[in-house]
């Protein structure tokens, strides 16, 4: 059966243009409806591109009365009074804050300022902004008769664009400081106010003296207001997955297991549902196309250049890193590399085991695309080459070219600056290597397995092969012996596929791979 494509609202958050344009939408104005009734002041973090603009768009739609874009939809038939408020929403979206300083800060909130004072007949005598900010206020309430309602979205681009600037940080936390005191003095005043961001930072360093502030982002009743669900997915999606599944030449159920692999798995809270990345979901479903969307959205910059001067083991980043809750919930210095990824979407919650949270990459299109940003900082070569690289890999890998695969390996390791130290010893420099190599294809990679005689240093997976690597610096006779006497072959006894033993020696002079050979299974 054939099924029309659907127009897919890529690039729009306005609630009012998708709903007249008759986009693709997945009906969240259940929650929606909750949010505005359950309370008055609210934060939400959730990573780029998931929705939060467009959060903040249907509730703008909602607050101002507008029932007829509504129809339809779960709100339509719990809502009965449709009461229209004024609604103040302000976008800190500006390209690079760390690139032009607070005076694009100060123009952008003045630009707000202007914009409703002008709305609202209202010339302020006052300069300072968060002076101004609370006035108007005041103002729109007292010549309305109505509280005010007030939306911020990306209240942290310009802390976020300059957390590697002390200096630069500081003074843009000051302005917003400021500014944002206004959700507190003008309480009596205010009907609902939520302000969206990535980071969570501190009451202490921002929203000082805000305790009427209440952070949903980790609150289980609000996990999914923004995102796709699996069953949502279904409802909204089913035959879109069937065209998809067609132009691929693949079954339905196929395309669902790809889409979950490489697009589903942000958790917010623990045990609570996986989400797919909506940005992604749309773009593969108007594309036809199974490529990383998200990620070519933005480069983690300031994330690479924490993670290149910390200590951590890479191959640590997938489901093997601990967090407290109280460790994700702030950002307050600009080393504080966990939270920034959790926050950020590139780690997501695995488990909790009542004390830490388990943390790693939420699916594969966040686990390749990082890794391949990560390839300039780690392997020192070019966009261009790793491509051909990965490509090359990922063949060799596939069809079991053992000599292609480690001759790919030491060739990079070639290029890789080694830092040897106490902190950085040689064998994490041949992990990160590898490790960065192998996730930038769809192969599978683990590296320090546990077994139950010991630890297998690599293990590569693909459709058809398992690889099991020992490094050793020594001899590929020493490494071999560690495969054997340790019984690392056992645990893939049963596998149907072909398993490949590879006793790797190491070379401390060159600080590459030596030689290698296979041992028999």
């Amino acid at each position: 059966m054939m099924y029309q494509q659907r127009r897919f609202p890529i690039g729009i958050q306005s609630f009012r243009e998708i709903i007249k344009g008759k986009y693709a939408y997945v009906d969240k104005t259940a929650l929606v409806h909750y949010l505005a009734n359950y309370g008055k002041c609210f934060f939400l973090s959730r990573p780029r591109r998931f929705g939060k603009s467009l959060l903040l768009s249907t509730l703008e739609a909602y607050f101002k009365g507008e029932k007829e874009l509504f129809k339809g939809l779960a709100i339509e038939q719990l809502e009965t009074q449709w009461e229209q408020y004024p609604v103040l929403r302000l976008d800190l979206n500006v390209p690079n804050y760390a690139g032009v300083g607070t005076a694009a800060l100060i123009d952008k909130l003045g630009s707000f300022l202007r914009k409703y004072e002008l709305m609202y007949g209202y010339e302020s005598p006052f300069n300072d902004l968060g002076v101004r900010f609370d006035e108007l206020v005041n103002h729109i309430a007292s010549k309305t008769g109505k509280q005010v309602v007030i939306l911020i979205d990306e209240y942290d681009k310009p802390l976020t664009d300059t957390i590697d600037n002390d200096e630069l940080n500081k003074q843009m936390r000051d302005i917003l400081r400021g500014f944002y005191s206004t959700l507190k003095s003008q309480d009596d005043n205010i009907r609902f106010a939520l302000l969206t961001g990535v980071s969570r930072f501190s009451h202490v360093t921002i929203f000082s003296g805000l305790n009427n502030l209440k952070d949903i982002s980790m609150r289980e009743r609000f996990a999914d207001i923004c995102g796709i669900t699996e069953q949502e997915l279904h409802n909204n999606f089913d035959n879109d997955v069937q065209l998809l599944a067609d132009k691929n030449g693949m079954t339905k159920e196929g395309a669902y297991n790809k889409l979950r692999e490489n697009y589903d798995g942000y958790h917010f809270v623990f045990g609570g549902e996986g989400l797919y990345n909506p940005f992604s979901v749309m773009n593969v479903l108007d594309d036809k196309l199974f490529d990383d969307y998200w990620f070519s959205t933005g480069t983690p910059t300031v994330l690479i250049k924490l993670l290149k001067n910390s200590k951590m083991d890479l191959t640590k980043l997938v489901d093997d890193i601990e967090a407290s809750p109280q460790k994700l919930s702030d950002i307050d210095v600009h080393n504080n590399l966990i939270p920034m990824m959790y926050q950020s979407g590139y780690l997501t919650i695995k488990g909790f085991n009542g004390k830490f949270y388990r943390l790693g990459f939420p699916n594969g299109e966040v686990q390749r695309a990082f890794m391949n940003c990560l390839v300039p900082y780690y392997l020192n070569t070019a966009d261009d080459v790793d491509d051909d690289k990965a490509s090359r890999l990922s063949d060799a890998v596939q069809s079991g070219d053992v000599d292609e695969m480690m001759n790919l390996f030491k060739e990079m390791l070639g290029k890789t600056p080694c830092e040897t130290n106490e902190d950085a010893p040689l064998e994490k420099h041949y992990r990160n290597t590898i490790f960065v190599m192998v996730s930038m294809t769809n192969e599978h990679v683990e590296v320090e397995k546990p077994t139950a005689k010991g630890r297998i240093d690599v293990v590569i997976e693909s459709d058809d092969y398992v690889y099991v690597m020992e490094l050793k610096r020594g001899t590929t006779d020493e490494a071999a012996a560690q495969i054997e006497d340790r019984h690392y072959l056992d645990a893939y006894a049963a596998d149907p596929r072909k398993v490949i033993a590879l006793a790797v020696a190491l070379n401390d002079n060159t600080h590459n791979i030596g030689n290698w050979r296979q041992v028999n299974a």
